[in-house]
């Protein structure tokens, strides 16, 4: 096992879950927020378990996902209106549950929090397909199109299976004026795909072909 990128991963993780705990309960005034101990349960957990994962059988892909410093200007502009974003929906959630504005019924939440495993479980098999997979977007060495699978479906399913994960965290912690926030995604990660496809397809060879074949960018028969 590579200790130095384990403690990099452990670090990493820790860091997460603590920074979204703070932003969801400290807003709430409580922890008696079921919803955000749900979140926090189906976020973290297979997180942790697809992290040691990677670790043992693909420690390289591991190092591409924890790589999260973007080159191309444009694309550090995207990961700011996220970051941005983020902060804003946990924070409004945290409100909504604490002064009542607009919360869904447990109910609602469960079934958020179904779909939200499932875009998890597509998300790892994306990772699965394509072990060229980073945080950033970059043309990496002896890099080559991949068109099997679900890449042969759409040309972003990652970006497919994070559109659908995004928009059910606000609806598993209940809050309707957090999707709505959440809901500015969209356009943000129509944005770095556009950005993404440039670059691949200036520095990818038979990228441009892919796209030929493969005409839908996120989902199918409409986009």
């Amino acid at each position: 096992m590579n200790s130095k990128l384990f403690i990099q991963a452990i670090s990493r993780f820790l860091m997460g879950l603590l920074t979204v705990s703070l932003l969801i309960f400290l807003p709430a005034g409580t922890f008696q927020y079921l919803q955000g101990w749900l979140l926090l349960t189906i976020l973290f957990l297979p997180m942790f378990a697809a992290g040691l994962i990677m670790l043992k059988k693909n420690p390289e892909l591991l190092k591409k996902r924890l790589n999260a410093k973007e080159k191309e200007a444009e694309q550090k502009a995207v990961i700011l209106c996220s970051g941005f974003m983020f902060l804003a929906a946990f924070i409004l959630a945290g409100l909504s549950f604490r002064f009542g504005w607009m919360m869904l019924p447990l109910s609602a939440s469960i079934a958020a929090a179904i779909v939200f495993l499932a875009a998890y479980a597509l998300y790892a098999e994306v990772l699965r397909e394509n072990t060229y997979l980073s945080r950033t977007i970059e043309v990496q060495e002896n890099q080559q199109v991949i068109d099997t699978g679900l890449y042969g479906i759409v040309r972003h399913p990652m970006y497919m299976a994070t559109v659908f994960l995004f928009l059910m965290m606000p609806l598993v912690l209940g809050s309707v004026l957090s999707f709505i926030v959440m809901l500015c995604y969209i356009p943000i990660i129509a944005k770095r795909i556009r950005n993404e496809e440039m670059v691949l397809t200036t520095g990818l060879p038979g990228y441009g072909k892919y796209k030929k074949k493969v005409k839908y960018r996120l989902i199918p028969f409409i986009w």
